[in-house]
């Protein structure tokens, strides 16, 4: 079974999906009250699993009339993904970021689940046991080929 955050997750990018304009404005106390949760709840969803890295852009306004817009940040071209790559990677690349960039290439459908779980476990500070800043060069290094062989196809 799904936990709450899963479900308001699942409902945001059902309505970003749906959306003609690729963005969504929400108000936090009713999408609260529909899934029966506190405020703080939505702002966790949103904060942890709408970000730039995973590919969305937020804007919030508080206040009486206020709202959330979540906006999807698309990937560029398949052409330009190998400049994307390098430009997001470069010489070293935190875990955080290397997982945001895999998060975003398999909700783009560009890698799949499996592909991305395979990058997620070789990039890990785990399976690179090595000191900071050696990992994240290492991480670069290792994230840049595979993307590389992944995605030429």
């Amino acid at each position: 079974m799904r936990n709450i955050s899963d479900l308001i997750e699942h409902y945001l990018k059902n309505m970003l999906q749906e959306s003609t304009e690729g963005s969504v404005e929400i108000q936090r106390n009713e999408l609260a009250e529909k899934f029966s949760c506190v405020p703080s709840q939505i702002n966790y969803v949103i904060s942890t699993r709408f970000t730039l890295e995973k590919g969305y852009m937020v804007e919030s306004k508080r206040g009486g009339g206020g709202y959330v817009r979540i906006q999807r940040v698309e990937l560029p071209a398949l052409q330009t993904i190998q400049f994307h790559i390098r430009q997001t990677i470069g010489d070293c690349v935190e875990q955080s970021v290397a997982e945001g960039l895999i998060y975003q290439l398999e909700e783009a459908l560009l890698v799949t689940k499996r592909e991305a779980q395979l990058l997620r476990a070789a990039i890990d500070r785990e399976t690179i046991a090595v000191k900071l800043p050696l990992r994240d060069e290492v991480r670069a290094r290792l994230l840049r080929a595979m993307l590389i062989s992944l995605l030429v196809k």
